[in-house]
């Protein structure tokens, strides 16, 4: 009824009653107590639209126009898609459902998806958005350091044709080749958060979002993950991060277990690798940090403590991020509780960070906007590396800068993963059997 009110808005009444009896005529204009109904089925709309389309491109300019109206009021189509259909009717020979459809032949090669993969693996397995954003800087420092195996075995591969598709890859393609390249890779983790009341639970004030003022260098978000494997039991190692929620400069620590200790040791470690002061800590409600060493040791760094919501997760958001982005994707899901797997894990740690704070980029949500749909979706800046943020800020010191600048011209991303991968193997072979031994269907 909407749809033929339009028509009658734009023709006029006495043209569209006209259609209405030339489809009338025709036998093929169906109605219902409410009006037309255009739920006909697909096949008798191709029907109707092969019978148009040979007497519509034999026609004059006026008669197509009514052979269009025609069908805007049969089948309910817009304008546009009743020429479109018509168009292709005329050229299909025989019935739809015979025309196979010719498959557009592929975009990359081989040899473009090979290179493809090393490049991921060389820039710490960022997702989409994030390599087609450094996709760039990356080859440009792989070509840099290409005598020294930067591109691995697909060195032969490389070309200035490949090249150039690296450059033109959309970040949705960058996902799609890589797709079945990052299938069953690790496997899954296990959680030993839990929450404990105490009377640091009331006297560490609660956050669950971060206030204008806070958005500014100095506000760490902390988080532990357990190295446990598939079973909790015993004594094991965890990793300590540390996330600047305004640049997403992370540093991560491994400690020998969860005590009050090994966290504010890491912490005091953590906070030299800092390049400005650490001004406020957000934790989660676990009891490593809701105790008294971890707050007598932010007292007397003049640093601020709060804490999210019990069982809200999304209350510190950022460093549960960086858990599966860095340390899961990093140090995978095996059990590490050896003192040689604590020490391999302190060695992969300032490597992982280094490649990145200085390469990987990040996007930080700008603000909301309505979708055409009428739907409330976030905006994002463009993807800029933690480094680059914290240089936009003017936070650092001359020296500081200058050191930054000439480690990132000096470092070689290829080399750095490839030390990064000896670390991981080292760890799977260490911790690969004892892993899976505790799996439950093990027993």
């Amino acid at each position: 009824r909407r749809d033929s009110a339009k028509v009658l808005a734009k023709w006029g009444a006495c043209r569209i009653w006209d259609v209405l009896a030339k489809s009338l005529v025709h036998g093929r204009v169906l109605w219902c107590a409410g009006g037309m109904d255009y739920g006909m089925s697909l096949s008798a709309r191709r029907e109707i639209t092969k019978k148009e389309a040979g007497e519509y491109f034999r026609s004059s300019k006026k008669a197509k126009g009514e052979i269009l109206d025609r069908l805007m009021v049969e089948i309910g189509w817009s304008r546009a898609n009743a020429r479109r259909q018509l168009g292709r009717a005329f050229r299909r020979r025989g019935p739809a459902r015979v025309v196979t459809r010719k498959p557009r032949p592929p975009s990359y090669g081989y040899d473009t998806v090979k290179v493809l993969q090393q490049v991921w693996v060389v820039a710490g397995q960022p997702c989409g958005k994030y390599l087609a954003a450094v996709m760039s800087a990356t080859l440009v420092n792989m070509e840099a350091h290409i005598g020294s195996g930067a591109f691995g075995r697909a060195r032969p591969r490389y070309s200035p044709q490949v090249h150039t598709q690296l450059l033109a890859m959309s970040a949705a393609t960058i996902d799609r080749l890589l797709a079945p390249f990052k299938l069953s890779m690790y496997p899954e983790g296990k959680s030993t958060t839990r929450s404990r009341r105490n009377h640091y639970t009331e006297a560490i004030p609660i956050m669950s979002r971060i206030p204008d003022i806070d958005w500014q260098p100095g506000l760490v978000a902390i988080d532990t993950v357990a190295h446990c494997g598939n079973s909790a039991k015993g004594q094991y190692a965890f990793t300590l991060t540390a996330t600047d929620v305004f640049t997403g400069w992370t540093v991560n620590r491994a400690i020998k277990n969860k005590a009050s200790k090994w966290v504010v040791k890491a912490m005091d470690e953590i906070q030299d690798e800092f390049p400005y002061p650490i001004d406020h800590c957000h934790s989660d409600n676990g009891s490593e940090f809701l105790n008294e060493p971890v707050t007598t040791w932010c007292n007397a760094q003049n640093i601020r403590m709060t804490r999210s919501r019990p069982h809200h997760s999304n209350d510190n958001p950022f460093v549960e991020q960086k858990n599966g982005a860095i340390v899961r994707r990093s140090a995978f899901n095996y059990r590490y509780d050896t003192d040689t797997e604590l020490r391999l894990l302190n060695e992969l740690w300032p490597l992982v960070n280094v490649r990145k704070n200085l390469f990987l980029p990040t996007k930080k949500v700008t603000g909301y906007h309505l979708s055409g749909k009428g739907k409330s979706v976030r905006s994002y800046d463009d993807p800029r590396t933690p480094a680059q943020r914290i240089e936009d800020t003017g936070i650092m010191l001359e020296p500081q800068r200058r050191h930054m600048k000439e480690l990132y011209a000096s470092l070689d991303l290829a080399g750095l993963t490839t030390r990064i991968n000896e670390i991981q193997q080292q760890l799977i072979r260490l911790a690969a059997a004892k892993t899976y031994s505790q799996a439950p269907h093990a027993a």
